[in-house]
């Protein structure tokens, strides 16, 4: 089983962002699998996007639903999806989350607009 493999089955992945300073950021996120690469979705104007467009640098590991890390982290890059990336990234959600993921998207939607979140695609270093 490969690291994506392994990191696409859990339901939570702690994914580890940097500030300017080196200092790691690490976030609980639910996260999909998107062909070659894992994609997560957040909140457009979060921190983690603010970081992720200055340095697309991230760790990402198994974890529970805290953020206490299961495993060892893995180094990637991440990119934030453009709006038909985020439509895809929202359906793998509604698939693997089922009936969560439908509510959780749906309250976002009611919230925040179609705008307010966003899709990060995360690519595992070799």
């Amino acid at each position: 089983m490969t690291d994506l493999d392994r990191l696409a089955a859990e339901k939570y992945v702690l994914l580890t962002t940097f500030r300017k300073d080196g200092r790691a950021v690490p976030t609980p996120v639910w996260a999909v699998r998107d062909g070659d690469a894992l994609a997560v979705w957040t909140v457009s104007d979060s921190g983690k996007v603010k970081r992720i467009r200055r340095d697309g640098r991230v760790t990402v590991a198994p974890c529970d639903v805290r953020g206490n890390p299961r495993g060892a982290a893995v180094p990637a890059q991440a990119s934030i999806c453009d709006r038909a990336g985020t439509r895809r990234v929202r359906e793998l959600m509604k698939q693997k989350y089922r009936l969560l993921g439908r509510l959780s998207l749906l309250g976002s939607r009611l919230r925040r607009g179609e705008a307010g979140t966003v899709g990060l695609r995360v690519v595992l270093d070799e």
